[in-house]
C-alpha cells in the first residue's frame, strides 16, 4: 500500500522502534526493519540515510512523545501535589503503553554508544528542566534542578521494575505511591542553607 510520505515516515518510526527494542541497535539490520514495515530497503533509505540516522530519529521521536505526555498532564492540574502525581502518572502511563519506546530510550545498549548516550542524557535533562519548572520552592535554580533530576531518577528506576513479570503495573497506583514520598520530601526541603556555625536551621518551605 502506497502511503503519503509523512504517514510512511510515521509508520517506519513506529515499526523501527519495536524492532530495535527487541534486537537492539547493533543486533538489528535495516533489512529487518524494512521487512517488518512491509517495504523494500530502498524505500526505507529514502526516509533515513543510515541505520544510525534511523535510530537517532527513533530516539528523538520517543523523547518528544514522553515530554508531551508529561507536559499535558501537568498543565491540566493546579496544585503542587497534583502536579507531582500527574507527572509520575503520565510517565508511567507512557511506559506501560509504549514499552518498546522506553526500552529503546533507556535500555542498556543505547548507553554503551557515546553518541546515543549523550542523546539519552539530553532527554533526561529535558524532562528534569520541565519538572524543575513545576517545583514551587524558594531555592536556587541549581537546587531545583538537582531535585528534579532526583524525581526523574525515581521514575526511571520504577519504570525499569515494570519490566518484571510480577511488578505492579497500574500507572495511577504507582504515581500515588511515589508522589506521596516525593511530595513530603519536597515539603521538607529547606529554603536556605543550614547555618553550620550557629547550628540553626532555616525555616522549611511550604509547597502549594
Amino acid at each position: 500500500m502506497r502511503l503519503p510520505a509523512e504517514q510512511r515516515r510515521r509508520q517506519l518510526l513506529d515499526v523501527a522502534c519495536r524492532v530495535f527494542a527487541t534486537g537492539g541497535f547493533h543486533g538489528t539490520s535495516m533489512d529487518e526493519v524494512a521487512e517488518a514495515a512491509g517495504v523494500t530497503k530502498p524505500v526505507l533509505y529514502q526516509h533515513f540515510p543510515s541505520k544510525r540516522a534511523l535510530y537517532g530519529e527513533v530516539l528523538g521521536d520517543v523523547e518528544s512523545q514522553l515530554l508531551t505526555h508529561i507536559r499535558r498532564a501537568t498543565e491540566e492540574v493546579h496544585t503542587g501535589r497534583q502536579r507531582v502525581e500527574a507527572g509520575f502518572a503520565a510517565y508511567f502511563r507512557f511506559v506501560t503503553e509504549n514499552d518498546a519506546g522506553f526500552r529503546v530510550l533507556f535500555g542498556a545498549p543505547v548507553r554503551n554508544d557515546p553518541e546515543f548516550s549523550r542523546f539519552v542524557q539530553h532527554t533526561i535533562d529535558q524532562i528534569a528542566e520541565l519538572i524543575a519548572g513545576l517545583i514551587e520552592i524558594d531555592v536556587a535554580e541549581e537546587h531545583r534542578r538537582v531535585l528534579a533530576h532526583a524525581l526523574v531518577g525515581m521514575a526511571e528506576a520504577t519504570s525499569r521494575r515494570l519490566q518484571r513479570a510480577n511488578a505492579e503495573r497500574d500507572p495511577e497506583r504507582l504515581a500515588r505511591w511515589l508522589s506521596e514520598m516525593a511530595w513530603f520530601g519536597l515539603r521538607g526541603v529547606r529554603t536556605g542553607e543550614l547555618d553550620v556555625a550557629s547550628g540553626r536551621e532555616h525555616a522549611r518551605t511550604d509547597v502549594v
